[in-house]
């Protein structure tokens, strides 16, 4: 099933003909519950991993012996949607909460080092072909995958998450590894994805407003006064719309996608440049907690309107940071150089 982005609320060229300038591309990915397989972008997926290649792990040294097992974890979330699919809503037994309090458990493994390789999780993997404004790799590298460690103690503050990117050409891999090793513990719910099957469509982007030149980001801000004042004027309505902001209705999507600029909303912009040459980076990726959220519900595909927010706002079931996104940044010149990024 196709996703497809609504219209959006006004045409903001009209409003403001400069933006005009600065009008780019990015790709949502939709992602949805399904089962993919190797040949498929996906998130949460079976990876096209080489049988002979050692599998990315991390080393740095952190507490990896103590935390939640992902079967229980993908057993637990089974269980709550079979329940709040029920017909009236209940919700859990009083069995199925006894079963979810057990799955909810940590567990301890014994004899485990700081330093002990720990394998990553496979995140997602994207196929140039699928994504439009996925940057092509080098030497011809069409297939993009992301791992990351299950444990966010990394970096000098011991809070950081450790991303790992690898590009390839997928014409080249022979046999696949067929069960690639996992964690047998995690750090936290949110960074076991559920697989998920994407649907890409592009769609047209601007830039945070605050990296806008000053003067048009002011009319911007002083359109958006008017809106709410006139929304106020009319008086409290629950049922009104909320009025349309630059933000949330007419620049960036939420949800997972590829290419386009990155939001700001949770702190200043802040420069992104190459560590080692310096140059500005680009962004590469936007993994986020939702695909949708009170403030961005224009952009709610045409093909779930009328469907539950539980029920489709959170497929991947992927938690950045306390419920944000996590943009990965990359160098346009040479992408060996190291990514960076940055949690909004």
């Amino acid at each position: 099933m196709t996703r497809t982005t609504p219209p959006r609320p006004v045409d903001v060229e009209t409003l403001f003909p400069e933006l005009a300038a600065y009008r780019g591309t990015t790709t949502r990915l939709h992602p949805r519950p399904g089962n993919p397989d190797v040949s498929a972008s996906s998130v949460g997926g079976p990876m096209l991993w080489p049988a002979d290649e050692p599998w990315p792990v991390c080393t740095e040294a952190h507490g990896r012996g103590r935390g939640r097992r992902p079967a229980d974890i993908h057993r637990k979330r089974e269980v709550l949607a079979l329940a709040w699919a029920r017909e009236p809503l209940s919700g859990p037994t009083e069995e199925e909460r006894h079963l979810l309090d057990e799955l909810g458990r940590e567990h301890r493994i014994p004899g485990v080092r700081e330093t002990d390789a720990l394998p990553l999780i496979g995140l997602a993997q994207l196929y140039r072909r699928d994504v439009p404004d996925l940057s092509a790799g080098p030497d011809g590298c069409d297939l993009l995958q992301v791992f990351w460690c299950p444990f966010h103690a990394h970096g000098p503050s011991r809070y950081d998450l450790l991303l790992h990117l690898r590009r390839r050409r997928s014409a080249e891999v022979g046999e696949v590894l067929a069960s690639p090793p996992q964690p047998q513990v995690v750090g936290s719910e949110g960074y076991v994805p559920e697989p998920c099957v994407l649907q890409p469509e592009q769609v047209v982007t601007y830039p945070f407003a605050g990296l806008l030149p000053e003067d048009l980001c002011a009319r911007i801000d002083a359109w958006e006064e008017a809106l709410a004042e006139e929304a106020e004027q009319q008086g409290a309505d629950e049922n009104a719309d909320e009025p349309i902001g630059y933000q949330y209705d007419l620049s960036i999507p939420p949800g997972w996608r590829v290419g386009g600029f990155p939001s700001w909303h949770a702190t200043d912009p802040s420069p992104m440049d190459c560590l080692t040459c310096a140059t500005p980076l680009e962004l590469l990726l936007t993994i986020d907690s939702s695909e949708w959220d009170g403030g961005s519900g224009s952009w709610k595909p045409l093909e779930e309107g009328d469907l539950p927010a539980h029920r489709s706002a959170t497929p991947t079931k992927v938690v950045v940071g306390r419920a944000g996104e996590l943009n990965v940044f990359v160098c346009p010149t040479d992408p060996d150089h190291p990514h960076r990024w940055s949690i909004q």
